[in-house]
C-alpha cells in the first residue's frame, strides 16, 4: 500500500499553480500562424505544406462548429479571449494572424 507524503503534494500543487498563473509570453505572428496551420492540417488530415495560409477558411470546408473548436482551442493556446466569429471577420489565416497578432502587442 502507497503512502503519500503531504509535503510532496504541497509542494507539487505550488509548482503547478505558480506556473500556471506564471506569466505568457506573447506569441510571434510566426508561431500564430504555424499554429493555425498545424491545427488545420491535423483537422484535415493533410501535411501542413499543404494549407495555403491566403485560401478563405470556407474553402477548407470548416463549418460553424469546427470555427468555434479552432478559436476555443486557439484561445486556449493563446490564453487570450478569441471571438468565435472571427472567422468570418479574418476568414484567411494570413489575415487572421495580421489581426491576432496587432492586438496582442
Amino acid at each position: 500500500m502507497e503512502m503519500q507524503n503531504p509535503e510532496l503534494n504541497t509542494t507539487s500543487t505550488l509548482s503547478e499553480s505558480s506556473t500556471i498563473n506564471a506569466p505568457k509570453q506573447v506569441p510571434t505572428a510566426a508561431e500564430i500562424k504555424a499554429w493555425i496551420v498545424s491545427y488545420l492540417a491535423d483537422l484535415l488530415e493533410v501535411a501542413p505544406e499543404e494549407v495555403d495560409v491566403t485560401i478563405p477558411f470556407d474553402r477548407y470546408g470548416l463549418d460553424s462548429s469546427a470555427a468555434v473548436g479552432l478559436t476555443g482551442d486557439l484561445q486556449d493556446w493563446l490564453g487570450y479571449e478569441v471571438d468565435p466569429t472571427l472567422l468570418y471577420d479574418y476568414p484567411t489565416i494570413e489575415s487572421l494572424v495580421q489581426h491576432l497578432s496587432a492586438n496582442l502587442n
